[in-house]
C-alpha cells in the first residue's frame, strides 16, 4: 500500500508527463493502490483517481472499481469527495455505469451525500441524458425498492429543471417508451409519479400527445375488464387512473371511454363499492369524476343506454314528495333525506350528455314517467331553495374571522342562483333545454369585485379540469353551499327535515 509520500511523488510524474501522461501506467496504478491506504491515502487517491482517469483507458474498469469502493468507504468525508468526483469517469460507454452507480448511491440517509448524488447525476445528464437515463431506468426496473423509489422520485422532480437542448425530442421518447415498461408493474403512488413525469414532457402537450397518455391511463385502469365493487384495490385503481386522466381531458381529447365505463360498469354498482380509504365517502368521488368527465364526452356509441342509467340513478336521489293527509299533515313520519352533493353530481353528469341527445325526456320516456321525474325536480328544487335561505340565517351576524371561514367564504363569491337551480330550470322547459353552463360547486371561481358584472363561468371550456381532492364522509344532512363551496356540517345548528316540514 503507497503512502501519503509516494502517492504525491506518483502525481507529480503523471502531472508533469504533459503529453506523455499515458506512458506512466505504473504511477496510475500506485494511486489506484491508494483505496487499500488509511484515511489520508484514500483521500489523495479519491481526487487522484478521476483527474488522470481519461489517459488510462485500459485501466479503466480498475479506476471505476476504486473509485466506487471509496463511494462505499465508512468515513463520510471520504465517501463525499468520492461521490463528488464520479462524473469525471462518466465518458464513452463508461456513462450509463456512472449513472447506474450514481442511481444506486441516491439510497444513502446522508442528507449531503444524497445531494451530491443528486448534483452528480444532473451533471452527467446533461453531458448524455439517454446514457444517463439507460442507467436510471436499469435500476427502476431491475433495482431495490428503495432505489427504485428514490429513482423514479428523481425524474419526477429533476427533469423539469433540465433545458430544452438536454430535454430533446429523441430523449423524451425514451422517456415515454422506458416509462411503459415500468407501468406494466407499478403500485398507486408510482403511477401517480410516472404521470407527473410524462405530463410534464414537451412532446406530449399537444394533443396527440394528451391522447397518447389518456390511452396509457385507460390501459392502466383495466377498462376492458369487468368491474369489481367488492374489491377495494380494483376500486382504488379505477380512482386513481381516472384522477389522473381527468386533467387530460378537454375539447379535443374526450373522456367517452371513461363516462362510458363509470354508465355501464360503475353505476349500477354504486352503493355497494368498497371504499379504499377509511373516510372518503367513495360514491360522491365517484359521482364528482363523472361529472367532470362528462363535460368532455365526444360520440358515444351507447348515448341512449347511459343516459338511461344516468337518469334512473338519478331518481334514487330525487324522491318524490310525502303524501300528505287528510288534514294537511304528512302522512309518513318523516321528510325523505336529501342529498344535494350526489345530485349535483348526477344532474351535471346527465345534463352534459343530455346535450347530445336531447329528445331524451320527450322522445325516450313515456308521459308518465316524464311527469313523474319533473314533480320529483320541484320537489328537489323547492328543497334546495329552502336550504340556501337556512344557511344564510344562519350566516347572519357572523362578523370578522367568523366569515373568513372556508365554509363561509364561498357566499360572497357565486352567483345568487346555485348551479342545481339553473339545471332544473333547464329541464323544466318545454321542451327540455341544455343550453346553460354551470361550474360545479367544487370548482374554484373568480371573486367578483363589487360593481362589475359577473362573467359567466363555461363548465365546457377548454380548460382541462383539475383533479377532485377527496374529502371526508359526507351525507344528506350536511349543508350545501352553492356552487363553488364546500359540503360541510359546521354551519348552523338547523335541520333541514325540520325546515321542509315548517313550510
Amino acid at each position: 500500500m503507497p503512502t501519503v509520500e509516494e502517492l504525491y511523488r506518483n502525481y507529480g510524474i503523471l502531472a508533469d508527463a504533459t503529453e506523455q501522461v499515458g506512458q506512466h501506467k505504473d504511477s496510475y496504478q500506485v494511486i489506484l493502490d491508494g483505496v487499500k491506504g488509511g484515511t489520508k491515502e484514500k483521500r489523495l487517491a479519491a481526487q487522484f483517481i478521476p483527474k488522470f482517469f481519461k489517459h488510462f483507458p485500459e485501466l479503466a474498469d480498475s479506476a471505476i472499481n476504486a473509485q466506487l469502493d471509496l463511494c462505499e468507504d465508512e468515513d463520510v468525508s471520504i465517501r463525499r469527495q468520492a461521490i463528488k468526483e464520479l462524473p469525471q469517469f462518466a465518458t464513452g460507454e463508461n456513462l450509463p455505469r456512472v449513472a447506474d452507480i450514481l442511481t444506486q448511491l441516491l439510497q444513502t440517509d446522508d442528507s449531503a451525500e444524497f445531494n451530491l448524488v443528486n448534483n452528480a447525476l444532473l451533471s452527467i445528464f446533461k453531458m448524455d441524458a439517454k446514457g444517463t437515463l439507460g442507467g436510471l431506468f436499469s435500476q427502476i426496473l431491475q433495482g431495490e425498492d428503495i432505489v427504485r423509489e428514490r429513482a423514479i422520485k428523481f425524474l419526477s422532480t429533476k427533469l423539469k429543471t433540465l433545458p430544452d437542448e438536454v430535454l430533446t425530442k429523441e430523449v423524451e421518447e425514451l422517456i415515454l417508451t422506458e416509462s411503459k415498461k415500468v407501468l406494466e408493474d407499478v403500485t398507486g403512488e408510482e403511477f401517480v409519479l410516472f404521470m407527473k413525469i410524462l405530463s410534464g414532457l414537451k412532446s406530449l402537450q399537444t394533443v396527440s400527445g394528451r391522447q397518447q397518455l389518456v390511452e396509457l391511463v385507460a390501459e392502466q385502469a383495466d377498462l376492458e375488464q369487468t368491474f369489481n365493487p367488492s374489491d377495494p384495490d380494483c376500486v382504488d385503481r379505477l380512482l386513481q387512473c381516472t384522477r389522473q386522466a381527468v386533467p387530460l381531458f378537454s375539447k379535443n381529447v374526450h373522456s367517452t371511454r371513461f363516462v362510458t365505463y363509470f354508465c355501464e360498469q360503475v353505476l349500477p354498482n354504486l352503493s355497494s363499492l368498497t371504499t379504499p380509504v377509511e373516510g372518503l365517502d367513495i360514491q360522491l368521488e365517484v359521482l364528482k369524476l363523472l361529472a367532470e368527465m362528462s363535460s368532455f364526452c365526444g360520440d358515444m356509441e351507447k348515448l341512449e343506454t347511459n343516459l338511461r342509467k344516468l337518469f334512473d340513478k338519478l331518481l334514487e336521489y330525487m324522491p318524490l314528495p310525502p303524501e300528505e293527509a287528510e288534514n294537511g299533515e304528512n302522512a309518513g313520519n318523516e321528510e325523505p333525506k336529501l342529498q344535494f352533493s350526489y345530485v349535483e353530481c348526477l344532474l351535471y353528469s346527465f345534463h352534459q350528455l343530455g346535450r347530445k341527445l336531447p329528445d331524451f325526456l320527450t322522445a325516450k320516456l313515456n308521459a308518465e314517467k316524464l311527469k313523474d321525474f319533473k314533480i320529483r325536480l320541484q320537489y328537489f328544487a323547492r328543497g334546495l331553495q329552502v336550504y340556501i335561505r337556512q344557511l344564510r340565517l344562519a350566516l347572519q351576524g357572523k362578523t370578522g374571522e367568523a366569515l373568513k371561514t372556508e365554509e363561509v367564504r364561498p357566499l360572497f363569491m357565486t352567483p345568487k342562483v346555485s348551479s342545481p337551480e339553473i339545471l332544473f330550470k333547464d329541464l323544466f322547459h318545454i321542451p327540455p333545454s341544455y343550453k346553460s353552463t354551470v361550474t360545479l360547486s367544487w370548482k374554484p371561481v373568480q371573486k367578483v369585485e363589487l360593481g362589475q358584472k359577473r362573467a359567466n363561468e363555461d363548465a365546457t371550456s377548454g380548460s382541462p379540469p383539475k383533479k377532485p381532492t377527496a374529502g371526508p364522509k359526507r351525507d344528506a344532512r350536511q349543508i350545501y353551499n352553492p356552487p363553488s363551496g364546500k359540503y360541510s356540517s359546521n354551519l348552523g345548528n338547523f335541520n333541514y327535515e325540520r325546515s321542509l316540514q315548517g313550510k
